[in-house]
């Protein structure tokens, strides 16, 4: 990236300047920027673009450098720059104060006079680290050829060049602050303007951006609006047919698997009509159905939420039926977990026959294959005349149980849950840490229409999340930071790889910033595997996502599937056990060295989150990537394609 030194401004011109899309990063000169002490806590505190709060000790003096650091760091800043010079007892409280705050340090060394030999570099950048620098600068001037080549042979030398930015002064040095992002640095510093360089040699940003950036475009998208969430809208669906009179469900926006949903509650008798985005349905209230077939369409949550329910209200044997990529996928697990309910379950993929009634009682079952059949228990058993309860052992996709149990609430079922877990969950409310849930539903209820308001659906906006972190910046709406939605998870990712995140008047917006490895555990959000696999490939260093033994039943072998896809972009990815391992390099170094992702024909497997993650991946190749099935994103977002176009 490229961070572009800001000095000599008020905070009105500074603020004018973050507007520019072209300064994508900046440097905040304390030291020569008169900024009160409220403008300086406004400023890092309110600003979208990644921030270097700066303060040379040698302008300032050592007391005013630490309090307008001081200022910048607890309102927010992403890296503050502190000197070598500084003594002991104030490099150590910056030092705290940082790492408290959560803001990344850089410790910087400037030889204005000259360079250094090798030996003494590497002795500076040592020192860097050794003083508790997350990202070591070392400057020096440049004279000649060869003191640019000894700041740019240090990057071969250090541990790890992602956390170095080495260039040098002067005219002889001008090139090696291309350079130094081609060797791996996060970022390199560009000046305002020629006039306006921080120190000689210095780019002006506009120049700059043309050297590193060439003719790529990025994403720069304000206009993004979600669609309803399938998981809400489904359930939704399904319970508003179950109650007893005239439910409203505002929000919705149509998907084949939602309509599939509709489909299958008029199957049962359920009527159902649309106004704009608003769904009227009238529910059948306590009525049994007597069908022979019911047609769940691609949705496994559908088929899985259907299973119990059918096998408690329909009085004869029921094959569901399906289409596409569900008739290839295994239903795991369903037949042992009906069978602790007294109903047996004939083959494991669709078409599947449902016999016998749901029998209330208590039963253990396992949730090591995911919870949408769990999902379709707590659906189904308050229609059954006794009490029942549900021990959830090895629990996955934990969100989508409470998103269950939440939405029927709004219809007036009434489930208690206890969780179960390791400190991990006690202490920081962490559900990876669940072991296991205890559901106790009370028999003999009756659902009760409800005027219901469908989230938008973090699973989609995961896809433009992800391209405004990578590329630039995207501000999406629709969407509730206080949702239940598993994928909700991509907020923490993003800021865990270090992108910068924040709402704006209910507008989630992610900008652009130096990306790093990240680990993430995904067993509760598998949906978002891909994309998620996207961002990893551009993010310096390793990165570790786990939860892929979830992604096997999915809409294709989703881990095998993202292995192939990103191999052939020329992304270095295994899978061992259940971690994917992605080995990303930052998009400033993809395009100065010519490692972008290589274009191609590519096939999504007919996988709707497969196609999508492709279609951002296809931002940064080297040539178009052709999508065998693009109409299967039709499934969660048909409006997927022409929202990017």
């Amino acid at each position: 990236m490229i961070c572009t030194s800001i000095q000599n401004k008020t905070y009105d011109e500074i603020l004018a300047l973050l507007d520019d899309p072209w300064i994508e990063m900046a440097e905040i000169r304390l030291d020569r920027c008169k900024l009160s002490d409220k403008e300086i806590e406004d400023l890092f505190s309110d600003t979208e673009t990644p921030l270097i709060a700066t303060c040379r000790i040698a302008e300032a003096g050592a007391k005013t450098a630490e309090e307008k650091l001081g200022i910048a760091i607890r309102s927010g800043a992403r890296f503050a720059d502190l000197e070598l010079e500084a003594d002991v007892a104030f490099s150590k409280r910056f030092r705290t104060l940082c790492e408290e705050c959560g803001t990344e340090i850089i410790r910087s060394f400037h030889d204005f006079e000259g360079t250094p030999d090798a030996e003494y570099l590497q002795q500076v950048a040592a020192r860097c680290y050794r003083y508790g620098a997350d990202i070591a600068k070392v400057v020096t001037m440049c004279k000649s050829e060869a003191d640019a080549k000894l700041i740019e042979d240090l990057y071969s030398v250090v541990e790890d060049p992602t956390r170095l930015v080495a260039f040098g002064m002067g005219s002889e040095g001008r090139q090696t602050r291309i350079e130094c992002l081609r060797k791996g640095a996060p970022f390199s510093y560009a000046a305002l303007s020629d006039a306006e360089a921080a120190a000689p040699g210095q780019i002006d940003y506009v120049t700059m951006h043309r050297e590193v950036y060439g003719n790529f475009r990025g994403f720069f998208r304000n206009d993004l609006r979600m669609p309803a969430s399938k998981s809400f809208a489904q359930r939704a669906i399904v319970a508003a047919a179950l109650a007893d009179g005239r439910s409203h469900l505002r929000g919705y926006s149509p998907c084949e698997d939602s309509e599939s949903a509709i489909a299958a509650v008029q199957a049962l008798g359920a009527k159902v009509s649309r106004d704009g985005s608003t769904l009227t349905i009238d529910g059948i209230g306590g009525a049994h159905t007597n069908l022979e077939t019911l047609h769940t369409g691609e949705s496994g949550l559908l088929t899985r939420l259907m299973i119990p329910l059918m096998a408690g209200i329909n009085d004869c044997p029921v094959t569901i039926t399906g289409e596409k990529t569900l008739t290839k996928r295994p239903l795991k697990g369903v037949s042992d977990i009906m069978a602790s309910f007294g109903v047996i379950v004939r083959e494991n993929t669709v078409p599947l026959r449902i016999e016998g009634q749901l029998i209330p009682g208590v039963a253990e079952v396992s949730g090591k294959d995911g919870s949408q059949l769990i999902s379709g228990l707590l659906t189904a058993l308050p229609l059954a005349e006794q009490q029942s309860t549900l021990l959830v052992t090895e629990p996955k996709s934990i969100p989508y149980m409470f998103i269950t149990c939440d939405v029927l609430k709004h219809f007036g079922i009434r489930i208690s849950s206890e969780m179960e877990g390791d400190e991990r969950m006690l202490a920081e409310q962490d559900w990876t840490g669940c072991t296991g849930i205890t559901f106790k539903i009370k028999g003999g209820q009756r659902y009760k229409a409800a005027d219901f308001n469908i989230e938008g659906d973090w699973s989609s906006a995961a896809n433009f999340l992800v391209a405004g972190a990578v590329y630039g910046n995207a501000q999406v709406s629709g969407l509730d930071t206080g949702s239940l939605q598993a994928d909700l998870a991509i907020a923490d990712i993003l800021v865990q790889a270090g992108a910068v995140v924040s709402e704006l008047e209910g507008d989630v917006c992610v900008s652009k910033a130096p990306l790093e490895a990240f680990e993430a555990d995904l067993n509760n959000a598998p949906d978002i595997f891909p994309i998620v696999s996207i961002l990893a490939a551009f993010c310096a260093g390793k990165s570790v996502i786990s939860g892929a033994n979830r992604l096997v039943g999915k809409e294709s072998n989703r881990a095998e599937a993202i292995v192939e896809m990103l191999t052939q972009m020329g992304v270095p990815a295994t899978v061992e056990g259940d971690n994917l391992t992605v080995e990303g390099e930052t998009l400033s170094f993809r395009l100065l060295n010519g490692h972008l992702l290589k274009g191609g024909k590519y096939t999504s497997r007919s996988d709707h989150r497969m196609a999508m993650a492709l279609k951002i991946a296809s931002f940064a190749a080297d040539g178009p990537i052709e999508i065998d099935d693009e109409a299967c994103v039709a499934k969660s977002f048909p409006e997927f394609w022409e929202m990017f176009d």
